[in-house]
């Protein structure tokens, strides 16, 4: 009897006081919030769920995720106008309550039912990395097909060979006095490569970042036509920081390499045809792949900062 209580005492011990912090633009995420709500709950922590609307403009998205409301240790913070990727995540680090917070993309599926457990449990560095797995392909849903064909570069054993490259916001956990140290950069307002920029801003500062296997399920996927103009979104990120981003960026190093002028040629003759097969029913990964290229070419007409 005494070797239980023990054991349950120790266990109490290293279980981390949690604040689960979801950003969300236009996401339904109340399932996610009750599936998270319900194994915290169950490992009877001190925590809390916060989720902040930057400015959804959907009536009945925002409606929805009132709901969260409703459950205990919940909260639904909404912003009246969009605040940009990077604002919106440290508005939410200095509304956050407890030494940890653990970050959550509000498009994820938690498909494990320990996973809150994996993380509170977690004995290491002040950062944590727990990856992402990818739901059924979708026949012809470009991202679908993308993600899946990605899958394998997320896998923890070719994470832990890159920590600070293969570091992503949509699931990481975090002590809250380092991220209010190294709060995300809020030039970033629009899509992607944010992420990115706080792995190197890690490096920089040498925190060093554990990668285990915990993962969040990817499987709610937009159509071509919002995947296409995303990723353009996130090419032109790309391009605005790209002084800053070089060395983190696989797509950038492969970018640097090419004869810019004659890519840059293709994309004005092809551009168009390739983006109307990418947004059709049978999109092409190898057509994906050097439209990306090819569109990043066409944004080099301004000379590179410094």
């Amino acid at each position: 009897m005494y070797g239980v209580i023990s054991f349950f005492c120790t266990f109490a011990s290293f279980m981390k006081d949690l604040s689960i912090l979801i950003p969300t633009f236009n996401d339904a995420c109340d399932t996610l919030v009750t599936a998270l709500h319900e194994q915290a709950e169950a490992l009877g922590i001190d925590y809390e769920i916060i989720v902040a609307d930057d400015g959804s403009t959907s009536e009945a998205v925002v409606e929805g995720n009132r709901r969260i409301n409703g459950l205990s240790h919940c909260k639904v913070i909404e912003q009246q106008q969009n605040m940009g990727r990077a604002a919106i995540r440290n508005f939410l680090t200095q509304q956050a309550r407890y030494e940890w917070i653990l970050f959550i993309d509000s498009d994820m599926v938690v498909c494990q039912e320990d996973f809150v457990k994996r993380y509170v449990s977690h004995e290491g560095n002040d950062i944590v990395y727990g990856g992402l797995v990818i739901g059924p392909v979708e026949k012809g849903n470009l991202r679908s097909v993308y993600e899946k064909a990605a899958e394998k570069e997320h896998t923890l054993e070719k994470r832990q060979q890159s920590p600070y490259l293969d570091f992503h916001t949509a699931n990481f956990m975090i002590k809250r006095e380092l991220m209010l140290q190294h709060p995300f950069d809020e030039h970033f307002r629009y899509y992607g490569y944010e992420d990115v920029l706080l792995g190197k801003a890690m490096k920089q500062a040498g925190v060093a970042i554990d990668h285990i296997d915990n993962p969040l399920s990817f499987e709610v996927f937009e159509d071509n036509e919002a995947f296409v103009a995303k990723t353009e979104e996130g090419l032109r990120t790309l391009h605005t920081f790209r002084d800053e981003l070089r060395g983190y960026s696989r797509l950038l190093d492969r970018i640097d390499m090419l004869p810019m002028r004659l890519v840059r040629l293709w994309h004005r003759l092809f551009g168009s045809i390739e983006r109307r097969r990418l947004v059709g029913s049978r999109p092409s990964l190898t057509v994906f792949n050097i439209y990306k290229i090819g569109y990043y070419a066409t944004l080099q007409s301004r000379p590179p900062k410094g």
